[in-house]
């Protein structure tokens, strides 16, 4: 029974990786696209992308799941993801992304409003564009300042990714719960805590060491 349990779990563990790693790969980039656009100069984008965040952190990721993978069929008669794991699964990873990438925004927007404007006007007074100032004036700056809330998130991420099962995508509690039903087994529950304490006290520990890494560059 030991060895079926750890083989479900590991399974259920590797989609849970899965589903972490990609939403990271998605939101990073987009949510630097979302805050572009809340701080773009452009008033009507800004406050469209603003009200967007807003919606986005002010419900949670549980109803946002449900929206996003049954409310095309529901409201507009299209199964836009499908019926199969692979449809739920689509839809779960475009729900964290979104959700993230809405967070993310937040946290590199304040990291790029704290960096003093005499910066970004000292760039401008050696002919630097835009683009130039903040990718080689700014950015190092609003790395080294927004990385503690976003090692907060990632590990976030890491507990929130259980959220996936309400739409049937079987991450490793759904594994460690379906033992209650075969089973009548709690055990295999406790174990899958053990999964999620060992792997967010690796990120931990490498969040840890980047940071102690980008000491040298202090603001």
């Amino acid at each position: 029974m030991l060895a079926t349990v750890l083989t479900a779990l590991c399974e259920g563990f590797l989609r849970t990786l899965e589903l972490f790693a990609l939403t990271l790969l998605g939101a990073l980039p987009f949510g630097l696209v979302i805050v572009f656009g809340s701080m773009s100069r452009f008033k009507p984008l800004s406050l469209f992308t603003r009200f967007i965040v807003w919606v986005v952190r002010g419900t949670p990721l549980m109803l946002q799941l449900l929206i996003i993978y049954y409310g095309p069929g529901l409201l507009f008669g299209v199964q836009l993801w499908g019926g199969g794991t692979a449809g739920r699964y689509t839809a779960a990873l475009t729900a964290f992304i979104f959700n993230y990438a809405c967070y993310f925004s937040e946290i590199y927007r304040g990291g790029i409003e704290a960096i003093p404007k005499g910066q970004t006007e000292a760039g401008q007074v050696l002919g630097m564009s835009r683009s130039q100032i903040f990718f080689r004036v700014t950015l190092l700056q609003v790395i080294k300042r927004i990385l503690p809330p976003i090692s907060n998130e990632v590990i976030t991420l890491v507990k929130d990714t259980s959220l996936a099962r309400v739409i049937l995508v079987y991450e490793i509690i759904w594994e460690g719960q379906s033992f209650i039903r075969s089973d009548g087994l709690i055990w295999p529950l406790f174990c899958t805590g053990l999964f999620y304490l060992v792997f967010t006290g690796i990120l931990t520990l490498l969040f840890s060491r980047l940071e102690r890494r980008l000491n040298y560059f202090r603001v």
